[in-house]
């Protein structure tokens, strides 16, 4: 068996750049001896030192610390790191748990996007929804893009832009009576540490395929359907975006839910 192996060797074991390698060595951490012609030779003492230098970076430990920690070894220094060690990767796994449930449900979404029924006219009685909501209006899907961009920052940890139905846009009522299906006046994004809502109560809802200006025909449909059956409109239009451009290149896989809340006339 070796003792020695030159920098190119332990390079490509470890797969560490050489320049890597002459940083630990300046920074103390590794001392590599001199063999013919001046090259580093690292003997097999040293490899121990770079399994630890590995394990550590990759929790994110400064080289400092690391070389801190090998250069005073001791059982105690040793407990301390490895208690160090145990708070990352509890602290890592949470945030893996929290993104794992939250892929988990944008999954959901996109399969329930999928089973959606279009075009059919369905009264739903939905619960109170929490939101984050910005009071602004637009007409140009490139201004909702940076609303958009703005919601998400209210819940960083929590919100994403891909398999995602709970960002949706605002119609007032009056507007789509006026025949002007996209005046948008706000938007919002379902989340359940919104500081604002959106009130239960049966609404009517219809989804369909393709771009946004099919409220033209949805809108109508949902007005009539309304009238027909002697329903009051109880607020605006939500235009809910099941999947869009952030989920689909094609437009027609795009999904769209209208609703609106109702009350006997």
């Amino acid at each position: 068996m070796k003792h020695y192996y030159r920098i190119g060797e332990i390079s490509q074991l470890y797969n560490i750049g050489p320049d890597s390698l002459r940083y630990y060595e300046k920074l103390g951490i590794l001392k590599p001896h001199r063999g013919e012609n001046d090259y580093r030779l690292y003997h097999v003492h040293d490899l121990w030192r770079l399994n630890v230098i590995r394990d550590l970076r990759e929790l994110g430990f400064s080289m400092e610390r690391i070389r801190e920690y090998l250069n005073d070894r001791s059982l105690s220094s040793t407990e301390n790191m490895l208690q160090e060690e145990l708070d990352i990767i509890n602290e890592r796994m949470k945030s893996l748990e929290t993104l794992k449930s939250n892929i988990e449900d944008r999954l959901d979404t996109i399969r329930d996007a999928m089973k959606q029924p279009i075009g059919v006219i369905e009264e739903k009685e939905l619960p109170v929804r929490r939101c984050h909501t910005i009071h602004a209006g637009y007409s140009q899907d490139e201004e909702m893009d940076m609303l958009i961009k703005q919601l998400l920052n209210k819940n960083k940890d929590k919100l994403y832009i891909i398999g995602n139905n709970r960002i949706g846009s605002v119609i007032s009522a009056g507007s789509a009576a006026s025949g002007d299906y996209r005046n948008y006046s706000a938007v919002f994004i379902i989340d359940k540490t919104g500081e604002d809502m959106i009130e239960a109560g049966r609404y009517l809802s219809v989804s369909y395929r393709g771009d946004c200006a099919q409220n033209e025909d949805y809108i109508p449909r949902l007005l009539a359907y309304a009238e027909e059956h002697g329903y009051a409109l109880q607020g605006p239009f939500l235009e809910l975006l099941w999947t869009d451009i952030h989920q689909a290149a094609e437009e027609k896989e795009h999904i769209t839910e209208l609703q609106i809340k109702v009350g006997r006339a």
